[in-house]
């Protein structure tokens, strides 16, 4: 199956250009009728979709709801222009098995095989809001009944000061809010930043966004993306401190790496020696978020959507993230290669 985003294309060519393959189609097959769900207190036809990365721009969004994924999220947005990393930017990872978060060099090419794990190295690209405006606007418009539009956003760290980077996410989840985005979702899990410094780490410093963020957004639903928490009590931390501003977590974005090719040099050339992992082998840690999530939640009796992702490929593997804990699943490395997931999905729900 021909992948929706093309790994041979840049990601200018495919931002211009895409969606490909079945994305691609007019008319894709009909979805059974699904009724009954709801997420975040709105009513969706399958509580499963797309996160952020994958659906570029509203083209990309518009076929993701027409091929049934009713949760859709935008790419990560920037209150300015910024760049993708130079190609490639998904190049296929072999891992046997899981992907620990220290395991590390792994071979990285252009052979994708099943099962499927990729990289993600884009650098959450943005263009100006002068574009990605009117187009998440029009991405919203996309959405059908029991369909829903997720505006992601993040600050831009680089060297500003604390209050410059409170005033950029602040800046930045306004913006979002102008398009019309009923569900913003705040990216704090970026792996181009490196595994250490990951702005979700960094408990206080997000408190401080959240407070100044909800503040601005009123009653519209606000989710966190979170990468992978080694430890227990740090994330039970994080939720403590954060939970007064959100409506849910979605876990997880990815799994950095050392990827390299058959000879041991850097796969993604010299400088960028790592990269998020995406797919199969982080299905694992998206799945034990999702648990813990679900143990904090009950024990603290709060009431905060979970959002689980990481290598969804099948209906079985999105039942597996329902029964650990999580009120909706998303699929990206799954959706793109396999982009009717979201009808198997429907036809197994449906089923009961």
């Amino acid at each position: 199956m021909h992948p929706f985003y093309d790994p041979t294309l840049t990601y200018e060519q495919n931002y211009a250009r895409g969606p490909f393959g079945a994305f691609a189609e007019s008319e894709p097959d009909a979805a059974p009728p699904a009724s009954g769900n709801s997420f975040l207190g709105r009513a969706v036809g399958i509580p499963f979709g797309i996160p952020a990365g994958p659906l570029l721009n509203a083209r990309f969004v518009a076929a993701a709801f027409a091929h049934g994924y009713d949760l859709a999220v935008y790419k990560t947005v920037r209150t300015r222009a910024h760049p993708s990393n130079p190609y490639p930017n998904v190049l296929a990872v072999h891992v046997d098995g899981d992907l620990a978060p220290d395991a590390g060099a792994v071979r990285a090419d252009g052979e994708f095989t099943e099962p499927l794990s990729i990289s993600n190295s884009f650098g959450v690209p943005s263009r100006d809001p002068d574009i990605w405006q009117p187009d998440m606007t029009a991405a919203v418009a996309a959405a059908g009944e029991g369909q829903l539009l997720v505006g992601s956003f993040q600050g831009t760290r680089g060297s500003a000061s604390e209050l410059a980077l409170v005033a950029d996410h602040l800046r930045a989840a306004r913006l979002v809010v102008e398009t019309g985005a009923p569900v913003l979702e705040l990216n704090l899990s970026c792996p181009n930043e490196g595994a250490a410094s990951l702005l979700c780490f960094d408990t206080p410093r997000v408190r401080r966004i959240l407070a100044v963020v909800k503040d601005e957004i009123g009653d519209i639903p606000l989710l966190v993306k979170l990468a992978y928490f080694e430890a227990d009590a740090d994330l039970e931390r994080f939720v403590e401190a954060t939970s007064e501003f959100v409506a849910g977590y979605a876990a997880v974005n990815t799994i950095p790496a050392r990827l390299v090719t058959a000879s041991g040099a850097p796969a993604l050339g010299a400088g960028r020696e790592s990269a998020g992992v995406c797919g199969a082998a982080i299905r694992w840690a998206g799945l034990e978020m999702t648990r813990r999530l679900a143990r904090i939640r009950a024990l603290r009796d709060a009431d905060f959507a979970i959002v689980g992702t990481g290598g969804v490929a099948s209906a079985a593997d999105y039942l597996a993230y329902r029964e650990a804990g999580a009120d909706a699943v998303m699929s990206a490395t799954g959706a793109m290669w396999h982009p009717h997931l979201a009808r198997e999905v429907a036809r197994v729900a449906a089923e009961g």
